[in-house]
């Protein structure tokens, strides 16, 4: 059980943030490898997009390989992290695409594992 003293540890909240930060630059710019290793490596993790639902590690990555180039940039208009002990978080943002009116909101769930922290399930909308 985790108690209240246990949310939003200082120094794993900074790592969290840190390995946010990584994705979004690596979702703004393409980088499909840093993408790929940022999702746990799991038939169990998940991604539903704007249009499309994935199930597993492959399939994410699939759809990263096949992604198109244009349009990637966006702002983030709110940040929400919050960390629960010291290996379970979630990451939550609002967004606006490059010249568009429509915000976006994407959701992700991270998991510390030995090679660092995971996004194990992940959803992005957009608001009508």
């Amino acid at each position: 059980m985790i108690d209240n003293a246990q949310i939003n540890l200082t120094d794993v909240v900074a790592e969290v943030r840190a390995a946010f930060d990584r994705y979004e630059d690596a979702l703004v710019h393409n980088k499909v490898e840093v993408l790929d290793e940022l999702f746990w490596n799991s038939p169990h993790t998940l991604r539903y997009g704007a249009t499309e639902n994935l199930y597993g590690y492959e399939e994410i990555a699939d759809f990263r390989a096949g992604r198109p180039l244009q349009g990637l940039m966006r702002e983030l208009l709110r940040v929400e992290i919050t960390t629960y002990g010291r290996d379970f978080a979630t990451a939550n943002c609002e967004f606006r695409r490059e010249g568009s009116t429509r915000t976006g909101r994407q959701s992700q769930t991270w998991m510390r594992t030995a090679p660092g922290w995971r996004v194990v399930a992940a959803h992005v909308s957009l608001l009508g």
